[in-house]
């Protein structure tokens, strides 16, 4: 059987028993949650900002959101301990029963698949710019472009780092995309104060939104910023020690941690480029800046490097899926047994060119974070509600407390619902 990693909120639930002897130190779980919320929704959050209505409107939404990110993170802990799951799925399955754990699977899957689309629009975003850098003053031939770059790099570089049984050791070069996140907001604020005043589009101090439905619009890029909470369960029940008052230590820095870096970006971004900026905000800088040029290579490497792991956490879903379906139905042992290369490689293939087909298809960035954001919803809102509201029941509570959670449990299940209607809705405007 294939060996799975530990440790992601990726992987299909099979329940497994709470190590032991947990060995993950603060630090570690703080360092952990940063790199699996610091990405590329980093890159739409300047385009997010104008769509609020400008920096303070944004910079409110992003705070009230905060709130519910912790107390997301806080509750997922709180569910593992009751449930004695280490999976994301384990605990939605064992606290909500099969039907919400299948449905947890599914938007597992969902995710994961347009996660991969968002990367390879960033890596041929910054390609396409890369080519303009090197190619400076003359129209731009035919093989620069994303729909010859991207199906090449795909096939030469990202289906061969994919197609392993076991790709453990990439999971080390994910280091990148952290730091990739940190010094692209470094950058973007540095250039705020060294790009030329007379090219700044610095929107009016009383710029307000243009509906209240522009608020609900940053929503979905936070959500895609600060998912780290697939994840969460698995690190909860690494901690050493596991207890829920160090575990809201680790979420509460964390996710400050994530609000500085997102926020830095956001707001400088916006600052600098106002209304003109675009969905990715690297694009929105001319490609012959040393500084940018930079960032745009590191950024195009480290998802280069995660993109890998993403479609191996999507295809054991698959593959788990298959597993069991064939060991239910007797069928023969080759079709039970699906990690063999006879099944694994036309997997991989089909994963890399649905999600080539997508980002073609998707006009823009913003398009696929809107979706994205929408079913993180899920994992941030709406699973831990539910999972609260069923918790409560399993351990003796003072009926007040009792009650207050169930109702925070019940708010948050809303507010996900209506974060994920309304972006499902928004995206599906804005494609037609």
């Amino acid at each position: 059987m294939e060996e799975q990693p530990r440790g992601s909120g990726g992987l299909p639930e099979k329940p497994l028993p709470a190590p032991a002897v947990p060995t993950l130190s603060s630090l570690g779980a703080v360092f952990i949650l940063l790199k699996s919320a610091l990405g590329a929704g980093l890159l739409n959050f300047p385009w997010a900002f104008h769509k609020a209505g400008g920096v303070v409107p944004a910079f409110l939404v992003e705070l009230v959101s905060l709130v519910f990110l912790i107390s997301g993170l806080i509750t997922l802990g709180y569910a593992a301990s009751v449930s004695g799951q280490d999976t994301y799925q384990g605990v939605v399955r064992g606290l909500c029963g099969a039907a919400m754990g299948k449905l947890c699977e599914a938007c597992f899957l969902l995710n994961l698949l347009m996660i991969s689309v968002a990367f390879l629009r960033v890596i041929g975003d910054q390609l396409e710019k890369l080519c303009e850098a090197l190619l400076p003053g003359i129209p731009q031939p035919w093989f620069t472009a994303q729909r010859f770059t991207l199906p090449l790099l795909s096939t030469l570089v990202i289906l061969p780092l994919s197609v392993p049984r076991e790709i453990a050791f990439q999971k080390y070069t994910s280091i990148l995309g952290t730091l990739a996140a940190c010094y692209l907001a470094l950058v973007v604020t540095a250039q705020y104060y060294l790009w030329p005043q007379d090219f700044k589009h610095e929107p009016h101090p009383s710029q307000s939104p243009s509906s209240w439905t522009s608020l609900f619009s940053v929503f979905p890029t936070i959500c895609f910023g600060f998912q780290c909470h697939e994840a969460a369960v698995s690190i909860y029940c690494s901690l050493r020690p596991r207890s829920l008052s160090h575990w809201a230590l680790v979420s509460v820095l964390s996710l400050l941690a994530c609000c500085l870096v997102y926020s830095l970006t956001g707001v400088y971004g916006f600052l600098t480029f106002g209304t003109e900026v675009s969905a990715d905000i690297l694009m929105s800088y001319p490609g012959n800046n040393t500084a940018i040029i930079t960032a745009r290579v590191f950024f195009a490497v480290s998802i280069v490097t995660i993109y890998p792991i993403v479609l191996f956490l999507g295809r054991s879903v698959i593959q788990d899926f298959w597993r069991w379906s064939c060991c239910g139905a007797q069928g023969p042992l080759v079709l039970a047994d699906p990690s063999g290369p006879w099944v694994r490689v036309p997997l991989t293939a089909l994963w890399v060119a649905v999600s080539l087909a997508m980002v073609l298809f998707l006009p823009d960035l913003s398009s696929i974070i809107g979706i994205i954001g929408g079913v993180s919803a899920f994992f941030i809102f709406i699973f831990p509600g539910l999972c609260l509201i069923y918790a409560v029941d399993v351990e003796p509570i003072r009926p007040r407390v009792k009650c207050f959670l169930e109702a925070w449990g019940v708010v948050s299940a809303l507010l996900g619902t209506f974060i994920f209607g309304q972006s499902t809705v928004a995206t599906i405007l804005e494609l037609l």
